[in-house]
């Protein structure tokens, strides 16, 4: 079903820029990046990477599909979980190497058990010594219940 796609290259930049087709432009590694907000609030859930088979399943199924860098394998969100994401838009940037995901996200999308990967902030305006993050957002749901191997 989703090896039907093909993302061909652009044959300039006009085509890249201005072009109707989807030519993204995978790193040395194959992937692209994503960038995941919430449909709703805007908030941003994550940021993760995709390769082909991981796009055309995304843009083929209208839920979100990733490649994970440290498992080397394909995961559609929510398969351990149940956490999924309903893509509502996708969008590429200027010049195709790079994703935006808007989507319906069910429960939390981080595997920590936060609803975003973006718990943390960095205070500004130190000038000096080490910098301690502040937690903005609490658990949603405990992953130690949601992943039974928890090899995230």
């Amino acid at each position: 079903m989703s090896q039907d796609l093909l993302f061909p290259p652009p044959h300039s930049n006009a085509d890249l820029e201005e072009g109707l087709a989807l030519t993204p432009k995978f790193d040395a590694d194959g992937l692209v990046t994503c960038v995941t907000t919430d449909a709703a609030s805007g908030d941003v859930l994550m940021v993760a990477h995709m390769n082909a088979e991981a796009l055309a399943r995304t843009v083929a199924t209208g839920e979100a599909w990733y490649y994970s860098r440290s498992r080397r394998a394909l995961w559609r969100k929510g398969e351990t979980s149940g956490h999924t994401q309903r893509v509502v838009e996708m969008r590429v940037d200027c010049d195709q190497d790079a994703i935006w995901l808007k989507v319906e996200q069910i429960a939390g999308a981080c595997h920590t058990g936060r609803r975003s990967c973006f718990y943390r902030a960095v205070p500004l305006g130190q000038k000096g010594g080490a910098v301690k993050l502040e937690f903005r957002d609490e658990r949603v749901f405990d992953p130690k219940t949601v992943y039974q191997d928890n090899k995230r």
